[in-house]
């Protein structure tokens, strides 16, 4: 047992150095973000993580590093010109989504809260809302690795099947990024797919998740009251202003272009190394554990929101 997981550690150090090499001699990522998942995953498949605190609080800081890094390479005007488009079906999904998802949860005679949680991931950002959200209702840890488990594996998939939907679809960056932004699940996942597809698409889908993300706030308000608990702490992205922090900045004052170049260097890395760390939390012990009825209530919410945000991207966005 001491040997294995040696080893796994010797192997898990080995893959991230692997990853932070950026290119190859012919100057093409050597691991891109979908093969960064798929790395985790073959990993976590074959050995136990040998460090798995290490992996949990590295993936979430790391993803908002990443995130906040990418601001000072985007331009904060011409972001929100290119991602207002999205916002008016930002807000009508999130919406949509939860009252679907609370009417199907109660249909298919799942737990309330997993219901809820479930609809929370998938209405707006994957795990980091069923993370905010899951204190509010109280949910025990059963109910929030169910929760987190079959989004997480939705969420993995996205990133290998969107970009090349895309591409069979003949979308253009700006409706990429804008449906990937809506239809993805975590953060992480959108840039991935995002950068996969083109520059545009990652600016376009990480200013539009991110706005959603923001929907974290008020679902948490009006959570309280549902679940009539007032005393529940709110989680607040703050890294999120630190986002648009970085954009204001980038726009507004002139930096050197050795300093943009670094912060699209750790944003773009340090996105991929989250990827595999993600990939590296997944068991198959955790698929087990979800069980038949709320992966049926994540997928058929996954393709009401795939679907209906596909059409209305494709006849309103060029």
């Amino acid at each position: 047992m001491a040997k294995s997981k040696k080893l796994a550690g010797i192997i898990y150090i080995a893959l991230i150095a692997l990853i932070l090499i950026p290119f190859d001699k012919f100057g093409l990522p050597l691991i891109t973000a979908p093969l960064a998942l798929l790395l985790g995953l073959v990993f976590a498949f074959i050995f136990p993580n040998p460090y798995p605190k290490f992996n949990k609080k590295t993936s979430k800081y790391l993803l908002q590093v990443a995130v906040v890094c990418l601001g000072f390479n985007m331009n904060l005007q011409e972001s929100l010109r290119s991602g207002s488009e999205g916002m008016m079906f930002t807000v009508v999904s999130v919406v949509g989504v939860m009252a679907l998802g609370v009417l199907l949860g109660y249909w298919l005679h799942i737990n309330r809260k997993t219901a809820y949680l479930i609809s929370s991931g998938t209405a707006i950002c994957g795990g980091s809302a069923i993370a905010a959200v899951g204190p509010v209702v109280k949910a025990n840890e059963n109910e929030m690795a169910v929760s987190l488990g079959v989004i997480f594996i939705l969420n993995s998939i996205a990133l290998f099947i969107f970009p090349p939907l895309g591409h069979i679809l003949d979308m253009s960056q700006a409706q990429f990024g804008t449906w990937a932004a809506i239809a993805i699940h975590d953060t992480s996942s959108v840039v991935g797919a995002g950068e996969t597809y083109g520059p545009e698409a990652l600016q376009i889908a990480t200013l539009i998740k991110l706005t959603r993300a923001l929907w974290i706030i008020p679902l948490a308000i009006a959570t309280m009251f549902i679940f009539r608990d007032k005393t529940s702490r709110i989680s607040i992205p703050w890294f999120i202003f630190l986002f648009v922090l970085a954009m204001v900045v980038n726009t507004y004052v002139p930096l050197p272009q050795m300093f943009v170049d670094a912060m699209v260097w750790i944003a773009k890395r340090g996105m991929v190394v989250t990827l595999f760390l993600i990939g590296a939390s997944l068991s198959l012990a955790s698929i087990r554990n979800v069980g038949v009825k709320p992966m049926l209530l994540a997928v058929a919410l996954w393709i009401v929101i795939s679907i209906s945000s596909l059409i209305v991207v494709l006849r309103t966005i060029a």
